[in-house]
């Protein structure tokens, strides 16, 4: 259409393309798995269970005008753009999902592109941040190539092809999920607490990491980012669900910061500790299939990272 955006009504139905969760034995299944679990073991039972509902692979099979590479570039241009309005890595996960869902239901001409880009983030900015960037903002990002009611009508349009469905599970949830977990297996427990606090009147909460060991997370966590950053903008890692891609780029981060550690001829027994802490795995979930898939996407990241190490 003149629009750019195929906007037949006959178009695929985002009720046929990603299936809806039933209300029957899955909720149940849920609600069994999170009782008498914490709220952060909730969230994630029902995220793990929701990947493959929003997933959308090979969300440019149905796009002639519009090819990997324009992909990648613009998702890279998202990313920087997320960094100028200093937004969540969140908003940005998430808006490249609406955007990757949004292209398996819509054909798209390859000028609108970049406003599906900024319509998806202005979308995602709505359901995560307090405050979302000003449409003008946006567009004066695109030279102005567009106007406000295409922006807007875009949007309409986004929201009632994905039948309002914004909550996908996204790399920076799975990222600081497994992170913080593995955090936790180390801090001392409520009842340990309890009773440190009565014998011997000290006020304890928990484990509290040294300022070596907190710096040196903040660089395992920040080179973490990095590496989901690299698989967002990679087309080649549509496949992958956002938990796996995560398991994958920590288990790389470890192994590339063990092996630095072994070459320096500095000792860093922070840095030691800290690898000790951090031992990613899910493993009350974990099978024979995802390890293989988290095996398989760790060695495409490992090359991903090679040619891009200028950029990390």
């Amino acid at each position: 259409s003149d629009s750019g955006f195929e906007e037949d009504l006959q178009s695929p139905s985002p009720s046929k393309l990603f299936t809806a969760p039933r209300t029957g034995e899955l909720n149940e299944r849920l609600t069994a798995e999170c009782h008498e679990m914490n709220y952060d073991e909730s969230c994630f039972i029902i995220q793990r269970n929701n990947e493959k509902k929003f997933l959308a692979v090979n969300c440019l099979a149905c796009q002639p005008q519009i090819t990997a590479e324009a992909h990648c570039k613009l998702v890279s241009w998202l990313i920087a753009v997320c960094k100028h309005f200093s937004l969540s890595f969140e908003s940005c996960c998430l808006a490249v999902n609406i955007m990757d869902r949004f292209l398996v239901t819509t054909s798209v001409a390859a000028d609108c592109f970049q406003l599906l880009g900024v319509t998806s983030l202005l979308v995602a900015t709505k359901h995560v941040e307090v405050c979302s960037p000003r449409i003008k903002h946006l567009l004066s990002l695109c030279c102005n190539s567009f106007s406000r009611e295409q922006l807007c009508n875009l949007e309409c349009l986004i929201l009632v092809r994905l039948n309002f469905r914004l909550a996908a599970p996204t790399l920076a949830f799975f990222l600081d999920y497994f992170i913080n977990r593995e955090l936790s297996w180390h801090r001392v427990s409520e009842e340990d607490a309890k009773i440190i606090r009565v014998h011997e009147g000290k006020k304890c909460k928990g484990w509290k990491p040294t300022e070596d060991q907190l710096s040196t997370m903040k660089k395992y966590k920040f080179f973490a980012r990095k590496v989901c950053e690299l698989s967002l903008a990679d087309y080649a890692f549509n496949k992958y669900q956002p938990s796996v891609i995560v398991q994958s780029a920590i288990n790389l981060t470890k192994d590339l910061f063990r092996r630095q550690f072994k070459q320096s001829s500095l000792e860093h027994s922070s840095f030691s500790e800290i690898l000790d802490l951090l031992s990613i795995g899910d493993h009350r979930s974990s099978d024979s299939d995802t390890q293989s898939l988290v095996q398989q996407c760790t060695e495409e990241l490992r090359l991903l990272v090679s040619l891009n190490q200028e950029s990390i």
